[in-house]
Order: structure tokens, then sequence, then C-alpha cells
């Protein structure tokens, strides 16, 4: 719990390399942290802890570089981009949109503060910020990439509302269940779709560097998390 972090830390001994966090800890990591990384401050989260060498802790981000890794080859040039959602997982995928060259961003979301509470995150990485109420299914389907970063099932409404065009990319950060209906739409059209468990990867991937300084073993670490999935 949040409350309970603080001591979680200063608890912890030597022998803890870094921890990984999830929501809702990423945005009160900084508050426990020593130092962080540009992208974590700009963003007010972190996923990443690190334990440095004289004991101090240093916060990272490693979704938004996650996200763009993720996505590989499928994005070779950036037009329309939608978000869907507006939390944690938003600021993040502005971060990713803005390295892959977007100028401005559409976020579809039901509050327009949640919006309005991304803008200074937008303003630090240089890209436009517009919000669309929910759920915008027109512009879904217009769009060149969708980041889906609500919950399971959220989104499953729209999968009968959006006309996915082929050439259209669809990240889900939704891994449980799989596929779920946005996503199963978008394959059904022949859209790109990268899941949610490529973007647990490659944040890892981020982490279990940091974490050991040595180069991680991607194919080792896909097949387990994939058999771990499956079983």
């Amino acid at each position: 719990a949040e409350a309970e972090r603080a001591d979680l830390v200063a608890g912890l001994g030597p022998e803890w390399a870094g921890l990984s966090l999830t929501m809702p800890l990423k945005e009160v990591a900084l508050e426990v942290a020593d130092e962080a990384a540009p992208l974590a401050t700009t963003l007010g989260a972190a996923n990443t802890l690190v334990r440095r060498s004289d004991g101090s802790w240093y916060a990272d981000n490693t979704d938004a570089p996650g996200l763009v890794a993720a996505l590989g080859e499928a994005v070779t040039a950036v037009g329309r981009v939608v978000i869907l959602g507006a939390g944690g997982t938003a600021r993040a995928a502005l971060a990713a949109a803005a390295r892959l060259g977007a100028g401005e961003v559409t976020v579809v979301a039901r509050r327009a503060q949640a919006v309005a509470e991304l803008q200074p995150v937008a303003a630090a990485l240089g890209v436009v910020a517009r919000h669309a109420p929910w759920p915008a299914a027109d512009l879904v389907s217009a769009a060149d990439l969708v980041f889906a970063t609500v919950p399971k099932g959220v989104a499953d409404a729209l999968a009968a509302d959006v006309r996915w065009r082929s050439e259209a990319v669809l990240l889900d950060a939704v891994y449980d269940p799989w596929p779920t209906p946005l996503a199963a739409s978008a394959l059904a059209a022949g859209a790109h779709v990268v899941s949610g468990l490529e973007l647990l990867l490659a944040q890892a991937v981020g982490q279990f560097e940091a974490f050991t300084g040595v180069r991680a073993p991607v194919a080792a670490m896909r097949e387990a998390l994939f058999a771990a999935r499956a079983g």
C-alpha cells in the first residue's frame, strides 16, 4: 500500500538490487528515491527503483521505452495517434508517442479533468494533447496508432463500433484475458495488434538490465513469460 512504501524501501538490505513497481506505487516511488531519471520526473511516475552501490535509490520509468520497443517495426511513421484512457499508463503512452515523432495526440477519456492533468506532461514532452469524450469510436477508426491504456473490460463495448483499417496499429495494454474484444476486432480487420504481454516483456527487459548491469536474455524471458501465461 502507498502508506507502507517508505518503511518497506528503508528496510531493504543491500542484497536488494531493485524493485519493480505497479500502480498505485508508480507516483509515490519518486518520493522515496534519492534521484530520478529525467523521464520519470517528466512523467511524474516511476515503475523501477534501482539500488545504487552507495545504498541510494534511483527511480526510473521503463514503461515508455517499453511501449516503443513493444511496437518494434510495426510503426514506421506516426500519423494520427489516439490514447484510450488518461491514467498512469497514458502518461507513458504520451512519452512513447513523442519518441515516435507525434506532435499531437488525442486522449479519449470520460473526464476532461483527467486529460487536463496530463497537460503538463504533454507540454514537457512537446506534444499537444487534445481531449475527446469517451468513446469516440470515429476517432479510433481514423487513427493510425491506438494505445489502449484502460483497465480490462472498459473498452470492450468499443469493439462493435470501431471500423479498423488494415494499416492501423493497436497496442492494448491488457493481456488477461487475451485477446480482448477490442484486440479481436482489430485482428479480424487485419490491423496489426500488439498485446500487453509484449509491453510487459519490453519494460521488464529494461528493468532486468538496470538491476543486473548485464544484457537481458530476451528470448528466455519471452519464453518463460508466455509459458507462464499459458499455464
